[in-house]
């Protein structure tokens, strides 16, 4: 097995920091199971650390400025009525006059098929 998805890479190293194991020996041990895709000593420190200082959740957390869509079923309704009102509208003209951005108005029409 040589393919070390980040999230098993992290769950590998919070369970051996938990059994006493140091981030170097953590970082050995996972550079001989999984080769060059294993984290990096600095990622083993890093996880180590954020575990012993109460970290729960190998998951990221939302950021702040992190995207978020407008894709309600109000707005899906909205472009609706707007492309059946006139089927040549783009997708720019749809952002703009529902006041979201290219991407959402985007995003609904290609994946609600609209």
């Amino acid at each position: 097995m040589k393919h070390a998805p980040k999230k098993n890479s992290v769950l590998s190293s919070v369970f051996l920091s938990r059994e006493g194991a140091k981030p170097i020996e953590i970082h050995r041990r996972m550079k001989v199971q999984y080769g060059d895709a294993c984290l990096s000593l600095q990622q083993v420190y890093e996880w180590t650390m954020k575990f012993m200082n109460g970290i729960s959740s190998v998951t990221d957390s939302p950021r702040p400025g992190q995207a978020h869509r407008v894709v309600t079923p109000e707005a899906i309704a909205a472009v609706e009525v707007i492309v059946k009102g006139n089927r040549r509208i783009t997708v720019n003209e749809i952002a703009a006059h529902l006041d979201m951005s290219h991407g959402s108005a985007h995003h609904i029409v290609r994946d609600k098929k609209i």
